[in-house]
């Protein structure tokens, strides 16, 4: 089973961990931290599951998921995990009044997480008929998650486990500027034992495999004063 998950979190340690356990379970996965965010996604990349949670900064996640649930064809029938910090029944009865297919309540554990996912993938059949490649493409990139292979322009990349993470990240949201920490994070458990600064390095030995002259980059661009991105890859 593979389907495209929309992350809605405004947690950005929380929700890079939902996005791993997502790429681990062989999904995409699409993070954004507030509810105006969400809903865009939503309409312009009509996403198999929304993983909504409550507490979003601009739009709530009640807001989204009344929208969702209404007459915008952002909506079109997508079915909406709800994560809530608050156990009141009144809350769950009303994301479940709402229109939500199911609800977990924080602390949980990403194994039940998936396995919520799953359920309700299954019972909405919406996993039918996606994205069974599950290579990631992007400015020329093809990152295979399962194969643990990266070619650029047809031609194979060798990358270390952290360089590929980084990748792997970037190339499933294209063009979204990712700051030091959220790349650090990609990292975790292949370089413990790096800092932030050491992003930068893998960066520049990146560039010098993907891109045909490092010094003047047309994929992995640095936005200053922010971090990187993965542009489109054309001079």
């Amino acid at each position: 089973m593979c389907a495209h998950v929309l992350v809605a979190e405004d947690d950005e340690m929380q929700a890079e961990l939902i996005r791993r356990s997502l790429l681990a379970e062989g999904h995409t996965a699409t993070v954004v931290h507030d509810g105006a965010a969400a809903l865009d996604a939503a309409r312009r990349l009509r996403p198999d599951l929304v993983v909504l949670d409550l507490m979003l900064p601009v739009v709530d996640g009640f807001g989204v998921c009344r929208v969702l649930r209404g007459s915008d064809p952002a909506g079109d029938g997508i079915p909406v995990l709800m994560l809530t910090a608050r156990s009141e029944e009144d809350d769950v009865l009303l994301g479940l009044e709402l229109g939500a297919d199911d609800y977990m309540t924080k602390p949980y554990s990403p194994r039940e997480l998936m396995a919520r996912i799953r359920t309700v993938l299954r019972r909405s059949g919406r996993a039918v008929g996606v994205r069974e490649d599950p290579v990631v493409r992007a400015a020329g990139l093809a990152v295979d998650p399962e194969r643990h292979e990266v070619r650029c322009d047809g031609e194979p990349v060798e990358c270390t486990p952290a360089e590929f993470q980084i990748l792997l990240a970037m190339a499933t949201e294209p063009e979204r500027v990712f700051t030091r920490r959220q790349l650090l994070q990609a990292t975790r458990g292949f370089d413990r034992s790096s800092t932030e600064r050491a992003v930068d390095v893998h960066i520049m030995n990146l560039r010098k495999k993907i891109e045909a002259d490092p010094r003047r980059p047309v994929r992995l661009l640095t936005v200053f004063g922010v971090g990187y991105k993965l542009s489109g890859g054309r001079p």
